[in-house]
């Protein structure tokens, strides 16, 4: 079965992230076409990136790397919900994904953004790592905004067609996810 992680792309003390996480996987659990799962950065623990070597060697060295690597080795496409930092994508989120390389390649993703433009400009800056991981980015994605989508900025009260673009964002991660299969198998 194709898997799907949810990466929750924040590790600020009081995050939205973890709300909007669960929202998702609440969502793509109704389905049947794939296993999605919640991937936390807080769990992995990654310090400022601290391999000797390019992620692009595969040569890792440090427990936490190897964990993480062994996490997104497993999967076959990725959700990612990123706020936007100043008008670009939290720096914990960069860094966790500058610590792989072949781990991302030939599998799809697709962004849930949020923040005062709906995270639009932290998931424009994800589409340009994403080429460069080899990760096949899809059109879809949802935009959350904090005026619309949180109640005093904080708590999390998606507008219902909020679950429209989601259900399309899914529908896309997922079959690019399976289209790519063979590229991972070989």
């Amino acid at each position: 079965m194709t898997k799907i992680g949810i990466i929750i792309g924040s590790t600020r003390p009081g995050r939205n992230g973890e709300a909007v996480a669960r929202w998702v996987h609440d969502i793509a659990s109704e389905r049947t076409d794939a296993q999605f799962e919640l991937v936390d950065l807080l769990d992995y623990k990654l310090p400022v990136l601290d391999e000797a070597y390019p992620a692009s060697l595969g040569n890792y060295t440090q427990p936490h790397t190897q964990a993480w690597a062994e996490k997104i080795a497993s999967l076959d496409g990725f959700v990612i919900v990123t706020p936007e930092y100043n008008r670009s994508v939290p720096g914990a989120l960069k860094n966790a994904i500058d610590f792989l390389y072949a781990e991302w390649n030939n599998k799809s993703v697709g962004f849930v953004g949020y923040g005062s433009l709906g995270g639009a400009r932290a998931v424009e800056h994800l589409r340009g790592i994403a080429g460069e991981l080899q990760l096949a980015d899809v059109r879809a994605q949802v935009g959350l905004s904090l005026f619309t989508d949180f109640e005093n900025f904080s708590v999390f009260k998606p507008a219902d067609l909020q679950r429209d673009a989601l259900v399309t964002t899914l529908d896309q991660v997922v079959a690019w996810a399976k289209a790519l299969a063979p590229l991972r198998a070989s």
